[in-house]
C-alpha cells in the first residue's frame, strides 16, 4: 500500500458548486476509483487560501496502468470536464501534472 497526497488551487467563485458535486459524486466515478485500487480517498478544502488537498491509499501493483485505465474512461473524462476548470494548478507543478504531488514526511497509525 502506498499513501499519496496532492494539492491544487480552487477558484473561490466555484466553491459552492465544487462542494455540491462532491456531495453526490456519480456512482460510476466512485466505482472506477475503487477498480483502480484507490482506497480511503479524501479531499480537504482550506479556505481562504482555496487549496484542495487530496489524500488516498493505493493498493494496486501498477499505479501507472491503473491511472491509464482511469484516464481512458469516458465517464471520468466527463467528470474532469466539469471539475478541471474549477481548479487552479500550482505554478510549481511539473510538466504534465495537474494536481501537484506531495512528499510524505511523517505518518503514524
Amino acid at each position: 500500500m502506498q499513501r499519496m497526497g496532492l494539492v491544487i488551487g480552487l477558484k473561490p467563485e466555484v466553491i459552492p458548486e465544487y462542494r455540491r458535486i462532491h456531495a453526490a459524486v456519480w456512482p460510476e466515478i466512485l466505482d472506477l476509483i475503487s477498480r483502480c485500487n484507490i482506497r480511503n480517498y479524501t479531499i480537504f478544502l482550506r479556505e481562504p487560501e482555496n487549496l484542495l488537498f487530496a489524500s488516498w491509499e493505493y493498493h494496486g501493483q501498477d499505479f501507472d496502468a491503473d491511472m491509464a485505465v482511469m484516464r481512458a474512461d469516458p465517464r471520468m473524462q466527463d467528470w474532469w470536464r466539469i471539475t478541471d476548470p474549477m481548479q487552479v494548478a500550482l505554478p510549481s507543478r511539473k510538466k504534465n501534472e495537474w494536481w501537484a504531488p506531495m512528499e510524505e514526511v511523517f505518518h503514524h497509525d
